[in-house]
């Protein structure tokens, strides 16, 4: 499910585990946009870096679900 925009503090849902992850930075590599997210509950372990699809105005995160209802802010 696409978000309007990705943004640092979001909650992701990872499609396969069902584990929730926090997105803890965004950052531009070339032409492209990749997002790490961090397990939540888990300030331990590593954090996963996952390129940004861009669809159209909104955009995703391939094999991750956004949890929240509204992304109006």
């Amino acid at each position: 499910m696409p978000a309007r925009k990705i943004q640092v503090g979001q909650v992701w849902k990872k499609d396969e585990s069902g584990e929730s992850y926090l997105i803890t930075k965004i950052y531009n590599e070339a032409i492209a946009t990749f997002a790490l997210l961090r397990k939540t509950g888990a300030e331990a372990e590593g954090t996963v870096k996952v390129k940004v699809d861009q669809r159209g105005s909104s955009q995703a995160l391939p094999g991750f679900s956004y949890t929240q209802e509204s992304d109006s802010f």
